[in-house]
Formats: structure tokens, sequence, C-alpha cells
């Protein structure tokens, strides 16, 4: 896939606008048949191409805040898993419970049950015949975070000696921590999706074969040369105008 910057397409732009109004000062001598290139869907383009490079920039700042937003409010996220986790082991809690919370509590800091093999363990064994799958216990994703953190939430509710003074660790802040959470990685979510779709809708009055803007500007171009010459002074003025596609 060819890769063009985010300066490239907005030059896209801009380069048509200087196309337009070059082709504007060759008045009843630019005439061309093809209705796409005609001075009014030549404008019609320029107007859908600003708009469009708006909305993406508009969609990137709401989705960049939407991250921001989301990276704060879990900041204080690790530490208050392992207070949570600290203060039920000093509770008169079954060792089965603490096994329970310890085992979503590793999931939720991404440490595995036990050591990781190295690689002269894993070619020992190896060598043995037994078979050596270390499956990846990183589980830090944010929607998987989440889900993690309702179980613990959930497990300690039950657990009739858990009920600390502090607090920010009380199952009812939990949850309440947790309903911040989630409301924020939503907002990235939908973020995400509508930044996709604006750069989707970028892309198709841009780089549409045919009848997107680079396309469209190269064929009036074209028309140009065809009219003056290509070595007319009207076809030196926009020849440097360069306007380059994206295979999408």
């Amino acid at each position: 896939m060819a890769i063009i910057s985010e300066s490239g397409h907005t030059k896209n732009v801009t380069n048509l606008e200087s196309l337009i109004t070059a082709i504007k000062t060759y008045g009843a001598s630019y005439n061309p048949s093809k209705a796409s290139i005609k001075i009014p869907a030549l404008q019609a383009l320029l107007t859908a191409a600003n708009e469009s490079v708006n909305e993406l920039n508009d969609a990137q700042s709401v989705y960049s805040n939407a991250v921001a937003g989301r990276e704060y409010a879990f900041q204080p996220f690790a530490k208050l898993i392992t207070r949570t986790g600290n203060s039920l082991k000093a509770t008169d809690a079954i060792a089965q419970v603490n096994d329970s919370a310890n085992t979503i509590i590793r999931k939720l800091q991404g440490r595995r049950a036990g050591a990781k093999l190295t690689d002269e363990e894993i070619k020992a064994l190896e060598a043995e015949g037994k078979e050596v799958n270390q499956i990846s216990v990183s589980q830090m994703g944010y929607d998987t975070r989440l889900f993690n953190f309702d179980k613990l939430i959930s497990l300690l509710k039950t657990v009739p000696e858990y009920n600390p003074n502090e607090e920010e660790l009380k199952t009812d802040s939990l949850k309440q921590y947790h309903t911040d959470l989630k409301a924020k990685n939503d907002n990235v979510v939908t973020a995400s999706s509508q930044l996709g779709l604006a750069r989707n809708n970028r892309n198709e009055i841009l780089y549409k074969p045919l009848t997107g803007l680079v396309d469209v500007a190269s064929d009036a171009k074209t028309y140009v040369k065809s009219v003056f010459g290509a070595s007319s002074p009207q076809y030196r003025q926009i020849s440097r105008l360069s306007f380059k596609q994206r295979t999408i």
C-alpha cells in the first residue's frame, strides 16, 4: 500500500485549489466536455475535500482527547488493585477466596502464576520429548482489564470478611470506579469508530478511482495540456502541481 502523510493529503487539496485558480484565468478557452472537470464540478469537489479533511481533523482531536482521558483515569488502577488484594489478605477470608482473588489480580497485573521458563529450560524439556507451550498471560487490554476488574469486584462482594475502612477500597467505590473506567473506554471505542469513518470518507473523496480528487485533477491537467500544448504558458503554470495517489 502506498503511504502518504497527513500533510500530503492536505497538499493534494491545496493543489486542487491552485489548479482551479489557474484554470479560471483561461476564460472560455477552458471548455471541457467531461462534466467532472468543468469548473463548477471542480469547485464542488474542492469544497467536499476541504470538509472531509476538516472532519477528519476534528475526529482525530476527539479521539486523542478520549485516549488521554482514559489514560488519566487508569493511572491509579495498578496501585488500587494491589491495595485491594492486600486489603483482602489482611482479613480472615479463607485461603480459597484469597487464591481466587489472586488469580484475577495476576491477570489484571499481567503476571504469571509461575516463573516463565528460560530458553535453556524449554530446550531441555523438548529434548526429553515434552511439549512446551507457554501461552502469553498478558491480559492488559482495556476491555480485558475491565472484565477482570468486574470479576474481582463481584468476588469481593461475596466475601463478608472484606469490609475495609478505606473508602476507595470498598466494593461500592470500586464499582463506581469501574463504571467510570468503562465509560472512558467506551468513549475511545466510539471515537475510534468515528475516526475510521472520517478517514474512509476523506480517502473516498480524495482517492477513489476515476471520481476522486487525484484522478479528476489529473484529468483537468491533461485537458489543459491538450488544449494549449505541453510547452504553453498555461500548462507550464499548472504542470508542477502534483497530485499523489494513495492505494486504498
